[in-house]
């Protein structure tokens, strides 16, 4: 199926949807509205409209679209899975934002997007409804959305929570029982962390993909839907700013990698106050470091 088609079929179901929520002999909006709504264009609209004459659902003359019967699920078209997943979405846009792609303040136009990322307009809508809980996207006044971006204000605040939710997941790790999965997890990541540190030469550039998977372990152990939430924009935004920051990138990783291991170590002693202060110490370099890659592309 080619990609024209798959927009069309995903336009014509939201079309669908829209005109669901409208009664037998209702008008429905101007094709302006509607291509607004939907996300794409007013040609799009009118060969949607047009699939709908054809199935009977509304008459359309003229400016005159008068629905004649609700929509039926026999009526929607298949699609198949080929648009990216919401997980695939989050990645995609947040490395773009990240990226310095474009400025603060830039009004983020979804249609554009929604082709740009290979997904419908009303799941990025509803994405981009999900992520303004964290400040780095806002509605607009006359609609619409707007990029708030990635500035040293929102790296701070975002390193003060992490630094929340992770002394309170050390707190609960450190009290579990023996027999929890989290202790061969940690066992087996400081083994990877002990193989990356003897290896970190040639191989400095993984860090980032352990470091992710390091906190995600620790993280794990809090079944909280915010934690889980809040865990997906943290973890790509610490991922990202190891890509950003060349300046020794290698003896910066080697640091890291001492205070993991340090940190898995007061863990694995069950003794909180130990624990907390070895993440404390790691968290704070990490808020640095994010700092400094800033700094260097001129944010702060």
């Amino acid at each position: 199926m080619a990609r024209t088609d798959d927009r069309f079929r995903l336009a014509f179901n939201r079309l669908l949807d829209i005109c669901g929520r409208w009664d037998v002999g209702d008008q429905l909006p101007s094709e302006v509205v509607l291509a607004s709504e939907m996300g794409v264009s007013r040609t799009v609209v009118r060969a949607s409209l047009q699939r709908l004459s054809d199935k009977g659902l509304i008459t359309w003359q003229g400016r005159s679209k008068t629905v004649v019967r609700k929509p039926l699920s026999a009526d929607r078209l298949e699609i198949r899975d080929e648009m990216v997943s919401v997980a695939e979405l989050e990645r995609r846009f947040l490395e773009w934002v990240l990226r310095f792609d474009v400025p603060a303040g830039t009004a983020l136009n979804v249609a554009q997007l929604s082709r740009q990322f290979n997904v419908p307009a009303h799941i990025l809508q509803e994405f981009l409804a999900g992520l303004s809980r964290f400040g780095l996207v806002e509605r607009g006044s006359k609609g619409g959305w707007l990029l708030l971006g990635f500035t040293s204000e929102f790296a701070i605040e975002l390193s003060d929570f992490r630094a929340v939710l992770e002394l309170n997941a050390v707190r609960n790790l450190v009290e579990l029982p023996d027999d929890h999965e989290i202790w061969s997890q940690l066992s087996i990541l400081k083994d990877e962390h002990l193989r990356l540190q003897s290896e970190i030469e040639t191989r400095f550039h993984d860090f980032s993909k352990l470091d992710e998977k390091f906190h995600t372990a620790i993280n794990s152990v809090v079944k909280n839907r915010f934690v889980l939430e809040a865990q997906k924009v943290i973890s790509l935004i610490f991922h990202y700013h190891y890509m950003w920051d060349k300046t020794h990138e290698m003896q910066r990783n080697a640091a890291a990698i001492r205070e993991h291991l340090d940190w898995i170590e007061a863990m694995e002693s069950r003794d909180v106050g130990r624990a907390e202060a070895a993440a404390l110490r790691h968290l704070r370099t990490s808020k640095q470091t994010l700092l400094s890659s800033l700094r260097d592309h001129q944010l702060v």
